[in-house]
């Protein structure tokens, strides 16, 4: 049976770094190749204004950058075509949502017959795969995000009404200092979702979406994505699929405030607790799994650590609902403004030389008065309650 709380994970540590040219073999030593690295380059740049048309993804800009070539597969022979193979990077942008290009990098098999160069096979070479390269795609826009998706998978257009109701709830409690746009990815498969994570699916069953930030862009400013699982998503309700995506979005907003030291119970606790803000269901009812703990006894000690949430982890979907109970504490207790202020001092400490504990103290004390042991006091307190 899918644990609602299953279906929501964040990945963590996948802050996008500035992109490096590939390492390539030598440059080809003849006279001529400059020549070839000018004809191959004029062919790639039309293949690059081609992307959109040829991967159905409207709105794209692509280019290809940093292109070395090498001597290609296959000894030549003396009635045969000359063939080279081309180290680049593909730099592709979606107009309004990413401020920088994602960038993937690519190995190219060119072969020159009477017509000159043309292209054989192109495939990636490090990291996850473009969604296009799973088969071609097709969008679907909204007035607030735009979902991609794959021929022959759902319908994109089915995503559209839940992710343009998620962005204005995440922006009604974290503001406008994040795009106000939302990058959703809806392969046709689980096994194509754990392709565009390069993990193995038996980890992945279950979970419904995670936000990756696509390689490429600095760490200012990722270019953030949402990567639906069409399996366990759509074994979701309605309630549940906006749940899902609205916890999803507040990852986006809040991912310039998220530090590798952010406790995961607040980065998860946040992104739950804004996703449940207006749902007007009780406590029992959005903690589900941890009441029936409560019930028979067995309570918790501590907030939970970053392991809880891993995925398979006995115990996630009490976790995440923890994670929820300890940000709707300070909500309610301290107001929306402080769990918010909290959150972006957590990621605005120097993540060096201190314990993450000492440091979950210090500003707990600075932003709400009360240091961790005591915080967890009153959250022990509000588990104890979900007795009803």
């Amino acid at each position: 049976m899918l644990s609602r709380r299953g279906a929501l994970l964040l990945a963590a540590g996948g802050l996008a770094q500035l992109s490096l040219p590939p390492a390539a073999p030598a440059a080809l030593p003849d006279e001529r190749a400059a020549d070839r690295h000018a004809e191959v380059a004029g062919l790639l740049a039309a293949r690059a204004r081609s992307l959109p048309v040829r991967s159905g993804l409207t709105g794209a800009e692509a280019a290809y950058r940093n292109l070395v070539l090498s001597p290609g597969r296959g000894a030549p022979t003396a009635d045969g075509p000359e063939r080279l193979t081309a180290s680049v990077e593909l730099a592709v942008r979606i107009a309004g949502y990413d401020e920088y290009p994602v960038v993937y990098p690519r190995r190219i098999e060119l072969v020159r017959d009477r017509d000159g160069w043309r292209v054989e096979h192109e495939e990636g070479t490090d990291g996850p795969p473009a969604l296009w390269d799973l088969g071609p795609a097709r969008t679907a826009p909204g007035a607030r995000c735009l979902v991609l998706g794959l021929a022959g998978g759902p319908d994109p257009a089915g995503l559209v009404a839940v992710g343009d109701q998620a962005v204005p709830a995440v922006s009604a409690v974290w503001g406008s200092g994040w795009p106000g746009r939302l990058l959703l990815e809806l392969p046709a498969t689980e096994a194509q979702f754990a392709r565009l994570l390069e993990a193995d699916p038996a980890s992945w069953t279950g979970m419904a979406a995670v936000t990756v930030a696509a390689p490429g862009a600095p760490w200012h400013t990722p270019a953030d994505r949402v990567v639906i699982n069409p399996e366990a998503f759509g074994r979701l309700s309605d309630f549940g699929r906006q749940v899902v995506v609205t916890h999803e979005a507040t990852h986006v907003a809040t991912r310039a405030d998220t530090r590798a030291w952010t406790p995961l119970w607040l980065s998860e606790g946040v992104a739950d607790w804004t996703a449940y803000r207006e749902s007007g269901r009780r406590p029992q009812q959005i903690a589900p799994e941890l009441t029936r703990d409560v019930v028979a006894g067995r309570l918790p000690t501590a907030l939970p650590a970053d392991g809880d949430f891993a995925a398979g982890a006995t115990g996630i979907a009490q976790a995440y609902e923890q994670a929820w109970l300890a940000c709707a504490l300070i909500a309610g207790r301290y107001g929306t403004d402080r769990l918010v202020a909290f959150y972006r001092a957590v990621g605005a400490a120097d993540g060096q030389g201190e314990d993450r504990d000492r440091r979950t103290d210090r500003l707990l004390r600075g932003e709400l008065g009360v240091g961790l042991a005591e915080f967890t006091a009153l959250w022990l307190a509000e588990v104890q309650a979900l007795r009803g």
